[in-house]
């Protein structure tokens, strides 16, 4: 009876031990499961941005803010305040490595500088999604941008027709190891040295800077250099508004034939007066809405392409007004930004 009761007590003791085993796997696997996360609504994504003060930057917000808000996912937007700022923004991207979020939608100041700091954030399991302006090498699983070569190649052509295929120019530059305008100034100089053989470049190695008041200083002294100047190119929004304003004050702004980058509100205002002859435009808000949907879709495991064209257009004071047009000039932040 006694051994029975031991071979009893035995058995009970070996069952307790079994459903304690099979509890432990089950709550570590519970645990494992918990640790990532279950619905796109627990997803934090960096989007960085190269600058946060010029117009584009704020529609490229705006559409990350629509992208988060369609998706459930959270938005962290944070960078340096000034586009020449490398060493702020690699700062930034290994803040967000530290702080362990899911993803980082990336526009990269400088196509060698950031290399590194992406090969970190991937290393530690962080995906990385390019907008804008490309990286070199292949640590990105997208990239989302305008067809800048394209954007290039259009200007040229305004800028040629204007001119009726004859005259001296300036193409100003942007900044060294920004590769958007690098590909603007490229598809504009191709273009201008193929397709107009009698256009001079008087100018076509000098660079602008980072703001407008380098672009300014620039302008100034090209203009006082070679006041012959018949047109000029400017491939980003801050190059355009310096070189406006050089212009205006040598009351030259409608004489010289101009053909700009981007948009804002004064840069506008110029192509209705007719101060510009032409400006390439973006679609921002539908790169920063695209570069985080894209991020998504890959941390659910969807396919994503790996390179994605946002479009490129050109306004003048011709069409201007036409929806499809006036949409990119005048593009809505007031649902996503206060």
């Amino acid at each position: 009876m006694r051994v029975e009761k031991v071979m009893a007590r035995a058995i009970e003791i070996f069952c307790l031990a079994v459903l304690a085993c099979a509890l432990f796997m089950c709550c570590g696997r519970k645990a494992e499961q918990t640790s990532q996360p279950e619905v796109p609504g627990e997803l934090k994504i960096a989007v960085i941005p190269k600058g946060t003060t010029h117009e584009f930057w704020k529609a490229i917000h705006a559409g990350a803010v629509q992208a988060s808000r369609e998706l459930g996912v959270e938005v962290i937007w944070k960078g340096p305040q000034k586009e020449d700022d490398r060493a702020q923004q690699i700062i930034v991207v290994e803040d967000f490595i530290n702080r362990g979020v899911d993803g980082i939608v990336l526009a990269p100041l400088d196509d060698r500088a950031l290399c590194r700091p992406v090969q970190d954030a991937v290393r530690e399991g962080i995906p990385v999604v390019i907008i804008d302006s490309g990286l070199q090498g292949e640590d990105y699983v997208s990239f989302v941008a305008t067809d800048n070569y394209k954007g290039g190649v259009l200007a040229a052509k305004r800028l040629g027709d204007l001119l009726g295929g004859e005259g001296n120019i300036f193409l100003i530059r942007y900044q060294e190891g920004s590769a958007s305008t690098a590909k603007r100034e490229s598809g504009f100089l191709d273009t201008i040295t193929s397709d107009f053989p009698n256009i001079s470049l008087l100018v076509h190695d000098q660079y602008a800077g980072a703001t407008t008041e380098t672009a300014y200083q620039l302008a100034e002294n090209l203009l006082g250099r070679f006041p012959e100047v018949d047109g000029i190119f400017c491939p980003n929004e801050s190059s355009t508004f310096g070189t406006l304003r050089a212009l205006q004050e040598f009351g030259l702004a409608g004489k010289v034939k101009f053909v700009g980058f981007d948009s804002s509100p004064k840069l506008v205002q110029a192509l209705r007066e007719e101060h510009i002859h032409g400006l390439v435009l973006q679609n921002p808000m539908k790169m920063g809405y695209l570069g985080v949907k894209q991020m998504v879709s890959h941390l659910k495991g969807e396919k994503i392409e790996s390179r994605v064209d946002t479009g490129v257009y050109l306004a003048t004071r011709e069409n201007m007004d036409k929806p499809e047009i006036k949409v990119l000039l005048w593009p809505d932040f007031s649902r996503y930004l206060d």
